[in-house]
């Protein structure tokens, strides 16, 4: 199979999960980038950080039409977020990618279970504060500039389960976050642009873009509570993954 055919399957895959779910672009755009079309480990990441910003930044737009993203709570968290995310980009380079993908596997892992877990209670949702929301904003963006990662992964479910979020609000308003944190992680690693090949990001993109459209419309059309489960599966297969890759490899 050419080149050219696994960027654009491997886009509009990477642009349905994000356009469905909210999130899940970057952790399955790194691994395609990387095994499937011979991207650097740091090429790989930056090259998501594009694809992911694009794509999020076109799917907010569809969800935004529909009424799912809840702009001041979303601007909010996603503001708190910005700098950890810069600081944390920054850092990232210093430490071993086997680290990162370690960490990466076991927050994703322990995001699914929260997923999955029961819904808060009334009196629990009255609860949250703002603090306690900026601060989860703020880990949400370290986690993004750390580990590469537009973070909607962990957006949604930081959404659902800190703010109470109903899932179809938290996947509009994740798409804010993700597109937020990945333009101030994106900021950090401009010289990793020299080792991407552009005639292979642009179908790449353009197939993620029309993808994220066709995700919308898949959302639109499955439960809260499935889209919530599937979601947390998505989690667990991928923190599966990248936890074998890290012991076996």
């Amino acid at each position: 199979m050419s080149v050219l055919i696994l960027a654009l399957v491997a886009g509009a895959v990477v642009g349905l999960a994000l356009g469905a779910l909210g999130g899940g672009g970057s952790v399955l755009a790194v691994p395609a980038l990387i095994y499937l079309l011979g991207f650097s480990p740091a090429a790989a990441t930056t090259a998501s950080l594009i694809i992911v910003t694009a794509t999020s930044a076109t799917a907010l737009y569809a969800h935004a039409v529909a009424g799912h993203v809840r702009w001041k709570a979303g601007a909010a968290f996603a503001a708190a977020g910005i700098v950890p995310a810069a600081m944390a980009g920054a850092a990232a380079a210093r430490l071993p990618q086997s680290v990162l993908t370690a960490a990466f596997a076991g927050v994703a892992a322990l995001a699914a279970i929260k997923m999955l877990g029961p819904a808060p209670s009334a009196a629990a949702l009255r609860q949250v504060r703002p603090v306690k929301a900026a601060g989860t904003g703020a880990g949400l963006g370290a986690l993004t500039g750390l580990l590469g990662v537009g973070g909607g992964f962990l957006a949604v479910p930081a959404l659902v389960t800190v703010l109470a979020f109903e899932m179809q609000a938290a996947i509009g308003t994740s798409l804010l976050v993700i597109t937020t944190n990945s333009l101030a992680s994106l900021m950090t690693r401009s010289g990793g642009a020299a080792g991407i090949d552009w005639a292979v990001m642009a179908p790449f993109t353009g197939a993620a873009i029309l993808g994220a459209w066709d995700g919308k419309r898949l959302a639109a059309k499955v439960s809260g509570p499935l889209l919530q489960r599937l979601f947390a599966a998505v989690l667990l297969a991928v923190a599966a993954f990248m936890l074998v890759d890290v012991v076996f490899v």
